[in-house]
């Protein structure tokens, strides 16, 4: 985490010389001090790593069945993972810290987001997907630098920390050169956050000849992640319904050679049906392994009933993103088709560029979708004997929470480490307040967290055991002097591209 994000120079600006000089490695140092994601920071509750902590008294909500929730209970946290659950556990010399009127829960998972757009949030309110396509895409995107990239990455993951994602999936559509994939990683790295990269194409590439992508993951593996023991891990994200079915062959062989899973957008639009279903058969012609359990389709909105048994039959994931869905014409979010289908589901953010950036957005619009849905097939009526049959048809808040915690977890492979207060899982849990205002006094502690709470009532985030955001406040980040610099950045990137840099 950082103490000192802002600016390098009397004016503000970045010197792009000096982050490129430095190397992948170096990046950060530029915006961050030498501490940053080189140490690690002190155990959450003080004395150095490794030492015991103890989150005492408060409501917790493991969404584990097989360990069951807690009106009054306690969690502790040992060497970065949950060592045990349960009401007045013994831990003598544990750093003990008082959870009244707090509800811990597991951190939320977002399966799917474009994170170098965080300097453009609600630039396009109104826009349609066209319209993100032409503006961002075909836009933004093409003339960004390195540096613009990691600073959009780097407010991304920390926005998102503190509003209690603590698991987050960059799909990174900006990699133009293999230096802009390095600063991705360096600010993902650097944020504390636990991510998955997903390394995907640059749609619009302003220089094909000179596209790294695909086989630039090569690199990347070997260089970041040869070990899957540590807070990032990758993923190969493929164009789908955005580009061929020969460029889907060649980018799910090269994702099976490098040991990628896959995350894919799929079934958007007037020309989605039917088209998982040819790039499947093309998948078999070629002798390349093809859909698997490995594998995350986002959206899926306007697949054939046939496609999404085909994912249901493999043992892939949906990752939805229904405000978006919703408003920018991708199709009708495919909630209800899933759980037909009995797939597996996650929640995702998107693009922040017309979109909220938290999970309590995405809770809601889901819970609320799909139970719309479902009771405009049986409106209220007195009497009603068929209302216990449809009422199990109904998503439940705890079912929403599931979505947003444990299916991100399993859609990002990353199940058996995260999602739940499970003992052995590593120590990913909010504190969120049950206190304030705009929920208190609380009757349900499940429907609390997913229809009461927003992001003012994220206490406290713990990553890998470690605290990254403590009573209210990120740990080590000056907001002020990071935003600063996103301000100055995101009005030269404006300039750059004929645009103002505010609107009405």
């Amino acid at each position: 985490m950082c103490d000192q994000c802002g600016p390098t120079r009397g004016d503000g600006d970045l010197s792009r010389r000096r982050l490129l000089q430095v190397g992948a490695l170096g990046l950060g140092s530029a915006l961050l001090p030498a501490t940053a994601g080189a140490h690690p920071p002190a155990a959450p509750g003080g004395g150095p790593p490794g030492r015991r902590v103890l989150l005492r008294g408060g409501t917790v909500l493991t969404l584990d069945d097989t360990v069951g929730d807690f009106v009054r209970g306690d969690v502790l946290v040992e060497d970065g993972r949950i060592r045990a659950v349960g009401p007045n556990l013994r831990a003598p010399g544990a750093a003990a810290i008082d959870c009244t009127g707090k509800i811990v829960t597991p951190g939320f998972v977002d399966t799917h987001r474009h994170m170098w757009q965080a300097l453009f949030r609600n630039s396009g309110p109104d826009t349609l997907l066209l319209d993100y396509v032409e503006d961002v895409l075909q836009g933004f995107n093409l003339n960004l630098t390195p540096e613009e990239v990691y600073l959009g990455d780097l407010i991304a993951a920390l926005s998102a920390l503190n509003a209690g994602v603590t698991t987050i999936l960059d799909w990174s559509h900006i990699n133009l050169t293999p230096q802009h994939s390095d600063a991705v990683i360096q600010a993902l790295r650097d944020s504390g956050i636990r991510a998955v990269y997903g390394y995907g194409p640059v749609f619009y590439h302003p220089n094909p000849a000179r596209d790294p992508y695909p086989r630039d993951i090569f690199r990347l593996r070997n260089r970041y992640f040869s070990s899957e023991d540590q807070l990032l891990t990758l993923a190969m994200a493929t164009r789908g319904s955005f580009g061929s079915v020969p460029q889907a062959v060649s980018e799910w062989k090269v994702a099976r050679e490098v040991g990628a899973r896959i995350t894919t957008h799929i079934g958007v639009g007037a020309g989605g049906p039917g088209y998982l279903k040819q790039i499947a058969d093309a998948l078999a012609a070629a002798s390349v392994r093809g859909l698997g359990d490995d594998t995350t389709y986002v959206h899926a909105c306007t697949l054939t009933d046939v496609e999404l048994a085909m994912i249901a039959a493999s043992g892939g994931s949906l990752s939805l993103a229904v405000p978006v869905e919703l408003s920018m014409g991708h199709g009708m979010p495919p909630i209800q088709r899933g759980l037909d289908h009995g797939i597996r589901m996650s929640l995702s953010v998107d693009v922040e560029t017309n979109t909220p950036t938290d999970m309590f957005t995405q809770m809601r619009a889901a819970f609320g979708l799909q139970r719309g849905l479902k009771n405009e097939e049986h409106l209220f009526r007195i009497p009603d004997p068929g209302l216990d049959e449809h009422r199990a048809k109904l998503l439940t808040a705890r079912d929403v929470l599931k979505l947003a915690t444990i299916g991100g977890a399993e859609a990002n492979g990353l199940g058996s480490r995260t999602g739940t207060l499970t003992p052995g899982k590593r120590a990913d849990l909010l504190l969120l307040d049950a206190t304030a205002l705009n929920v208190a006094p609380v009757s349900n502690a499940t429907g609390a967290v997913v229809l009461g709470m927003d992001t003012s009532n994220v206490d406290s985030v713990m990553v890998d055991g470690r605290f990254v955001k403590r009573d209210g406040r990120l740990v080590g980040v000056n907001v002020d002097r990071l935003l600063a610099q996103a301000q100055n950045l995101h009005d030269a990137v404006m300039r750059r591209n004929g645009r103002p840099s505010l609107t009405t």
